[in-house]
């Protein structure tokens, strides 16, 4: 038994040590690509951005031709609908992500901004400038579109980047890596500004939370075991983006046609995304009639609901929600659903169950909102519009890395200005 154990250590050793090699060699190419990155003019980051669009475009059949030996594997695993919804790829996504890249080199250059200037009376004149991050890692679960959102926003930001997606996207992260290199080879700028983790060992997770000599900061997308992980072993500094338990309040006077519609997108658009509802919370004065019309509408649309007693109590299709249901992302099409006594109990629910990701508030009350609004502590809350609306691209950001759910740095979507941090640049006359 102790020889057996042995081995393991043994393989377990040489692994680690191969892994850290491997990924030494991607790091050490990221920061010379990154040296490069932070001068480069903005015609030509926005060159190899559209270069890659068209090249995502005409060569549509190879990633979905990558992207079918993805799915295949994952539904041998049998990975659930929303997990291969996630996955799935087809033209009209792939048109999404070459338009996201087209958005993205439209936008302004992030990179050289003021973002403030003041004089001294001793004559000092400063500037605080937005700057690069340098390299940055992104780990991220099987979304393919994360691969071309992330490499585009790190290039726009002058960051080079080295993406580790899920083992179960593979093939299609490969196929559309090799479009954005071909963007950077077109604009002359180096194909290590955008790199792929070259294989699916769990290994080179480790490895890339160790690299602290090239990685200036990690950035983990996906569920909360990779966060923790991520949390708790990286030596590089983490952008956090945690899971989406995300909240639509339907308060008393909301107008039930738009309150039914707004509920039901904010669930059902896309079960498999980080901004879909978990939990509608309702308020008992219109539980009966608001309640009762969106649970119906929910249940004929095939999501399964999950309440407490009085909502389990408007249809015997309605199971009892556990307390372990109020705090889980399901991704899935399921939802809780839960009666409250007004505004004051639908925010104490979602500070002691959410994780501070999107929550909603559907009122006319504009008092009621505004006080939602400001007594939410979370990175997006909204009035009147569906939590699906928590996303990079509609806030007109091109693409998103992910939603940042901490406090230091950047909070909500982060698009190409919050990959920048900034120096103090000073300026004197001796």
């Amino acid at each position: 038994m102790a020889t057996r154990l042995k081995d393991v250590a043994d393989r377990d050793a040489a692994d680690r040590e191969l892994a850290d090699r491997e990924m030494a060699a991607l790091g050490a190419a990221a920061r010379a690509a990154a040296q490069v990155l932070a001068l480069a003019p903005r015609p030509a980051k926005d060159r190899a951005l559209a270069v890659a669009a068209e090249a995502l475009r005409a060569e549509a059949a190879a990633i979905l031709a990558a992207n079918a030996l993805d799915m295949a594997a994952a539904r041998a695993k049998g990975l659930t609908g929303a997990m291969l919804d996630r996955l799935a790829l087809d033209p009209k996504r792939i048109e999404a992500m070459a338009a996201g890249l087209e958005v993205v080199a439209g936008l302004e250059d992030p990179v050289g901004r003021e973002l403030a200037r003041w004089q001294r009376p001793n004559g000092l004149d400063i500037a605080r400038v937005a700057v690069p991050l340098g390299v940055v890692g992104i780990i991220y679960e099987s979304r393919p579109n994360v691969t071309a959102d992330a490499g585009a926003l790190c290039l726009k930001a002058g960051n080079a980047a080295i993406l580790r997606g899920g083992s179960e996207s593979f093939h299609s992260s490969t196929a559309i890596v090799a479009r954005l290199q071909a963007g950077l080879a077109a604009a002359g700028l180096p194909a290590a500004a955008i790199q792929l983790v070259p294989t699916t060992d769990r290994a080179a997770v480790g490895a890339m939370l160790r690299l602290d000599r090239f990685i200036d900061v990690i950035v983990p997308r996906g569920g909360r075991s990779l966060i923790e992980r991520v949390m708790a072993e990286s030596r590089v500094p983490v952008l956090a983006h945690l899971e989406g338990n995300c909240h639509t309040y339907l308060h008393a006077s909301a107008a039930t046609p738009m309150a039914v519609e707004v509920a039901l997108n904010a669930k059902m658009r896309r079960t498999g995304v980080c901004g879909a509802t978990e939990t509608l919370l309702v308020d008992r004065a219109v539980l009966e009639t608001l309640g009762r019309a969106i649970a119906a509408d929910l249940l004929a649309a095939g999501c399964a609901v999950r309440g407490d007693a009085a909502v389990a109590a408007l249809d015997p299709r309605i199971a009892p929600a556990s307390e372990e249901d109020w705090r889980t992302e399901h991704l899935d099409a399921i939802v809780n659903m839960k009666a409250v006594a007004g505004p004051d109990e639908a925010i104490a629910h979602i500070a002691a169950c959410g994780t501070q990701h999107t929550d909603a508030i559907l009122t006319e009350d504009a008092a009621v909102a505004e006080d939602f609004l400001a007594r939410v502590d979370s990175a997006i809350v909204l009035w009147n519009a569906s939590t699906q609306f928590a996303d990079g691209g509609e806030f007109g950001f091109g693409a998103e890395i992910g939603i940042a759910t901490g406090k230091l740095h950047a909070r909500g979507p982060v698009g190409a200005a919050e990959l920048t941090a900034y120096k103090t640049v000073v300026r004197g006359s001796g």
